[in-house]
């Protein structure tokens, strides 16, 4: 589950011989003025939605540091979002991550892509939809920008299917959100839907299709009811992405988790319904087009 925290970080990937994982530095920032979740159902954590509090920071930049490269036992740190020299930018910040990896080859996962919401200043909150990618494992990392300059994005959610083939789920200020696909390893990432396109909410989530069955490559989305693009709490898309059906809701109103598909091609969501009680949910027939 992702937390809004208050603080931004520097990205980092622990590499350990195959496995591998993000790992979080912290640089505390001044507390965001955010608005509170409105949502009534949730008596136990209250949640900042997403907001536009600050326009775009104009940066000018001329210093420079290295990248910071961290051991610890057996495992060794690598900093994610470096300019173009593979050194440290200094002054801007980042957090909220989420990693896909290609395993087109699992014996040597060489591909990796991180998505993350990217601050150019410490001093604004303003936030876009930055990503970086490898071709070496996590070794040597490449922060090629933001899905769009100048527009706010928020919680990224990335993805990679059998093919090796990355997906990026990106927010909108207006709760609505897109889908981003790469097909060079995570260089560059292309919208397939019109901006907003995928409708959706605030804490959304995603899962792509893997079986051979007859849902294969649907890609399903799950979301918060503290704010909405449109109604409803779920949809999916059976095209890759391209195209998103429209929303209906999820029994019990379950949110704040994640979801998966099991190899018969049965969907699964489990999550919380704003109380102390989690919910596990499966639907059979999502993996049917019709």
């Amino acid at each position: 589950m992702r937390q809004k925290g208050q603080a931004h970080t520097k990205l980092f990937v622990k590499i350990h011989p195959i496995i591998c994982s993000v790992v979080i530095s912290l640089v505390s920032l001044p507390q965001m003025s955010l608005a509170q979740d409105p949502d009534a159902l949730n008596p136990l954590l209250k949640e900042p939605l997403e907001k536009y509090d600050n326009p775009p920071a104009y940066i000018y930049r001329l210093e420079t540091a290295p990248r910071m490269i961290v051991p610890y036992g057996s495992f060794v740190s690598y900093q994610v979002n470096v300019d173009a020299n593979g050194n440290n930018i200094v002054g801007d910040a980042a957090n909220e991550p989420s990693i896909a990896a290609d395993l087109t080859n699992p014996n040597r996962v060489s591909k990796i892509s991180i998505g993350w919401r990217q601050f150019d200043s410490v001093s604004s909150n303003f936030r876009q939809g930055g990503w970086g990618y490898t071709n070496d494992g996590g070794t040597t990392w490449h922060f090629p920008g933001v899905l769009e300059p100048g527009v706010f994005r928020s919680d990224p959610v990335l993805n990679c299917d059998e093919t090796g083939r990355f997906f990026y789920l990106s927010l909108l200020q207006s709760f609505c959100d897109d889908v981003w696909r790469s097909l060079n390893g995570g260089q560059s990432y292309t919208r397939l839907p019109p901006e907003g396109g995928a409708q959706g909410g605030d804490k959304q989530w995603f899962t792509i299709d893997r079986t051979n069955g007859m849902g294969h490559g649907f890609q399903y989305q799950w979301w918060s009811s503290a704010a909405v693009c449109n109604t409803g709490l779920f949809n999916r898309s059976t095209d890759g992405g391209i195209s998103w059906q429209t929303p209906i809701s999820v029994p019990n109103s379950a949110r704040w988790g994640t979801l998966d598909v099991a190899n018969n091609g049965n969907l699964f969501i489990g999550g919380n319904n704003g109380g102390g009680t989690f919910w596990c949910i499966r639907s059979s027939n999502a993996q049917n087009g019709g």
